[in-house]
């Protein structure tokens, strides 16, 4: 059962970016609604919302990851414009930014390792993603979401800082 709600979830963010990115010339910034908005509906009436958050982060990040493959589009602005989305939709909806960036990270590496891309690069882009969205929520929120990062991203704390 969980399975098979993951990869809904999954089907309907490829989905929704591969019309995001077909719909306008700014794929970036198409993107970034797209996954925000995959999030919102899914957590919408949840009682957990950040149990949801978490579990729906990663699938999010595999259908943005296949829909910038299927399209031709950059699978790091992807993974970068995706997790922006994500990590805005969890302040939305009350989740913690915190661990919603950590697990787009991790959901990030294992969706670029899904469609054969770079995992380190995937990292820095998700990593990347998750701190410009955490400035625009706010400087705590940024300083919180950077000081998370660089203790859970082993071996990548250097690259945790916005380009």
């Amino acid at each position: 059962m969980a399975k098979s709600i993951s990869s809904k979830i999954s089907r309907a963010a490829r989905w929704a970016v591969i019309g995001a990115i077909k719909g306008t010339e700014d794929t970036a910034t198409a993107i970034v609604k797209a996954a925000s908005d995959v999030l919102l509906v899914t957590v919408d009436g949840v009682a957990q919302v950040a149990v949801t958050t978490e579990k729906a982060v990663g699938q999010i990040l595999v259908g943005a990851t296949q829909a910038a493959t299927e399209t031709g589009e950059d699978v790091f602005l992807a993974i970068k414009s995706a997790v922006k989305g994500l990590v805005k939709g969890a302040s939305e909806v009350g989740a913690d930014v915190g661990k919603t960036a950590v697990t787009a990270v991790d959901g990030a590496v294992k969706a670029a390792g899904e469609v054969g891309a770079d995992t380190s690069k995937a990292i820095e882009y998700a990593t990347t993603g998750a701190i410009e969205a955490a400035e625009e929520i706010g400087s705590d929120t940024a300083q919180a979401v950077r000081t998370v990062l660089k203790t859970v991203v082993k071996g990548k704390g250097d690259k945790v800082t916005a380009k």
